[in-house]
């Protein structure tokens, strides 16, 4: 395992120039592509390095190693808020382009959507594209058994306050991620009549905000069967749980477990709007090996890497190349309009829409960012929310859970854990 590698060597003794110390989510790669990548920068340039890999689950824990340049990482790969934070507080390195006679992946591949949406981050002035690369992106959604739970009801974030499916609801545990959406709730009508745009929404911590959606909490909470990191997909699956406000990572994988048990679950991106999010890998400013680092960021940007590591994980790759688009083509699914990501030819495609949503459904999406000091309000208001939600119910429910899990685990070879743990 790759993963162990970083016992077997210490910087303070080694040639950096030798090594490159990279820092990932857990199941986060094709771990086969590790050895290909050493072998191909010898090619390229003539000079011998060895990958030392190690992954983290929690954005904040990455940073935090970071921040105290503690750790000498050569690349790592944060979330798009903390790619903001990392910017604004000049943690970051810019990703040089020269690559010498070999190719550049990174300019020609990666979407103009993604660059488009890194070009919004609050980075003190900095073009964040000059400073990350896009890895993998995704939506958050409802995902929900269709034999109890309409379209029309999961076409909204209302669904997670229905009191016909009380007890049957699973949320991420994810104070960021459940407040972008219900903030957009909320303020519907704000939204609907101009008075504020989604975009604005992601960027005010303001007291009103946060009050809003904690009130909105208040009816959800008591229908509410478990909050989960990782779990809720494994409920869904088992028809345990007809309601998951979740990821479509999650979903994808749910959907398909599902699929061969007979049960029919399906995502939904509500109407009033959702958050796309973002990963993407940056040279932090105490890296000691930033070449072997930009051809690392490179050689993933690559496209028949990029289709491995998507097939392997179970996310969407920030790539725009045909060759990816051609790759995940499925005359099984609808057309869908996928212009924004992968050019204009490429606006009735057959693909999974849970993996790359229509541009209709897309033009209603906005992106997180970061709180800086304020995101302790966030923490606070999730605390009050979750805080006095336990019950008899709640703790039959965790029960049920854990032994669902283990079962779950075992009937599947091919599962993948969540990663996108966020405050």
């Amino acid at each position: 395992m790759f993963l162990a590698a970083a016992a077997l060597f210490c910087s303070c003794s080694q040639d950096r120039t030798s090594l490159l110390k990279v820092y990932n989510w857990s199941d986060y790669i094709d771990e086969s592509v590790i050895p290909e990548f050493e072998q191909w920068y010898q090619e390229q340039t003539g000079e011998s390095v060895k990958v030392i890999y190690q992954t983290f689950d929690i954005n904040e824990t990455m940073l935090s190693k970071i921040e105290k340049g503690h750790e000498d990482f050569d690349v790592v790969c944060p979330s798009d808020y903390i790619i903001e934070r990392m910017l604004k507080e000049d943690m970051l390195l810019p990703i040089d382009r020269d690559f010498g006679e070999t190719p550049n992946y990174i300019d020609g591949n990666v979407s103009p959507f993604v660059k488009k949406n890194f070009e919004a981050f609050h980075t003190g002035g900095k073009n964040a594209n000059d400073y990350s690369v896009g890895y993998m992106w995704g939506t958050t959604g409802i995902l929900y058994n269709a034999a109890h739970v309409s379209d029309e009801d999961a076409n909204t974030w209302d669904v997670i306050r229905n009191h016909n499916y009380a007890g049957r609801i699973f949320i991420k545990d994810s104070a960021r991620d459940v407040y972008s959406q219900l903030i957009l709730k909320t303020k519907e009508e704000d939204l609907a009549e101009g008075r504020v745009t989604a975009d604005e929404l992601m960027e005010y911590s303001g007291d009103e905000n946060i009050a809003l959606v904690e009130k909105y909490m208040s009816d959800v909470k008591t229908l509410v069967a478990g909050w989960e990191a990782d779990f809720g997909k494994d409920q869904m699956v088992q028809e345990i749980g007809w309601v998951n406000l979740t990821w479509s990572g999650d979903a994808v994988w749910a959907i398909e477990e599902a699929d061969s048990l007979g049960v029919e679950l399906k995502f939904a991106l509500p109407q009033e709007g959702f958050t796309v999010w973002f990963d993407g890998w940056v040279i932090p400013k105490y890296a000691q090996n930033t070449k072997a680092a930009k051809y690392w960021i490179n050689f993933l940007n690559r496209p028949d890497i990029v289709t491995r590591n998507s097939d392997a994980t179970g996310y969407v790759a920030c790539s725009g190349a045909a060759e990816v688009m051609e790759a995940f083509e499925d005359e099984e699914y609808p057309a869908v309009d996928l212009s924004y990501f992968f050019g204009e030819e490429a606006d009735s495609v057959h693909i999974n829409p849970v993996l790359y949503p229509d541009k209709a459904d897309i033009d209603r999406s906005t992106v997180e960012h970061d709180w800086g000091a304020d995101t302790e309000k966030l923490i606070q208001m999730w605390g009050r929310i979750k805080g006095d939600n336990a019950s008899p119910m709640t703790a039959v429910v965790i029960g049920v859970c854990l032994v669902a899990l283990i079962v779950g685990m075992v009937m599947s070879k091919k599962k993948k854990t969540s990663h996108r743990k966020r405050k």
